[in-house]
């Protein structure tokens, strides 16, 4: 049985994602907020820089609102 990808969101929310976007950039945090259009809000944010997660190549960001257009996916 599918779920629909809001209802997976909505499972994830106040948990730790991985979202990657467009132009190869990808980030991490705690998803606090969503909607149809797949706008997100992320508490605790860091940038994956290089796409490597060792301290060195980790951006803390704090509190971040993604455009939803710019999503290529999301992992709970």
């Amino acid at each position: 049985m599918g779920k629909r990808p809001l209802d997976i969101l909505n499972n994830a929310l106040g948990k730790p994602v991985i979202i990657k976007l467009k132009g190869n950039r990808s980030f991490r945090g705690t998803l606090d907020g969503y909607d149809i259009h797949m706008n997100l809000v992320l508490d605790n944010a860091e940038e994956l820089l290089n796409n490597e997660s060792n301290d060195e190549n980790i951006k803390k960001l704090g509190s971040v609102v993604v455009r939803g257009d710019n999503v290529v996916y999301i992992s709970p």
